[in-house]
């Protein structure tokens, strides 16, 4: 090696940069004002070109769905969107007929309807496991404390039953019912998004007037799905 290079080399200062990475700010409060969030509604743009954009061309007239990519598209910006905004999909669109716009609206609502039932059925089912798990907890302690007098019974058996019925109820009560909850308050969301159709961008401007006809509308909704 040149006698140059290595004098570069070692005088090069040593940079931390895991630390620079640790400092860096996240912007996402100014993102979503930017990009979503108008007057408490969050609003989420979609610009497409045609009819199957959204609704996946494998389907048949009557029995359409969903175009997977669309949906993925609507979860992922939702996400990131705070609980208590509501939800309003505007389509930019000018390739459409009134019948298609009618359509896309009955398949969205419907899919997502249809997600938000799937995510209560697995909350409920992870409930009641939960439950039983609770009812294995007690039924294991008991045990545990009984065999502490009964010399030919081996307890090793009790103490492992009751530690893995303590790990399951820690688990859903500190990790996976919160994230049931919260799944399901996304998916009930995304349930209630409001749709509407728009021939160029505009940025969203909500008055009074359209958050109270907003609210009235997904009250309805949410009393008569």
């Amino acid at each position: 090696m040149p006698v140059f290079a290595a004098e570069v080399k070692f005088t090069m200062k040593k940079r931390n940069f895991i630390r620079l990475f640790e400092r860096k700010k996240s912007y996402i409060e100014s993102r979503l004002q930017r990009d979503y969030i108008k007057n408490g509604v969050a609003t989420i743009f979609c610009r497409i070109t045609s009819y199957n954009d959204i609704v996946t061309p494998y389907s048949v007239k009557g029995h359409e769905v969903t175009d997977l990519e669309f949906i993925e598209y609507l979860i992922g910006a939702a996400k990131v969107i705070p609980d208590e905004h509501p939800l309003v999909l505007n389509i930019v669109e000018d390739c459409l007929s009134e019948e298609e716009r009618q359509t896309i609206r009955n398949v969205i609502h419907d899919d997502l309807a249809y997600n938000f039932g799937m995510v209560e059925h697995e909350e409920h089912r992870k409930w009641k496991i939960f439950l039983y798990t609770i009812v294995g907890l007690i039924l294991a302690g008991i045990l545990l404390v009984l065999t502490e007098t009964w010399n030919n019974i081996p307890r090793e058996f009790f103490f492992l039953l009751f530690c893995f019925m303590g790990d399951g109820v820690f688990e859903y009560v500190f990790f996976t019912g919160h994230e049931l909850r919260q799944e399901r308050r996304l998916a009930g969301r995304l349930a209630s998004i409001k749709i509407i159709f728009s021939k160029t961008y505009e940025p969203p401007d909500y008055d009074e007037q359209d958050l109270d006809k907003l609210y009235t509308e997904l009250a309805q909704d949410n009393q008569n799905p």
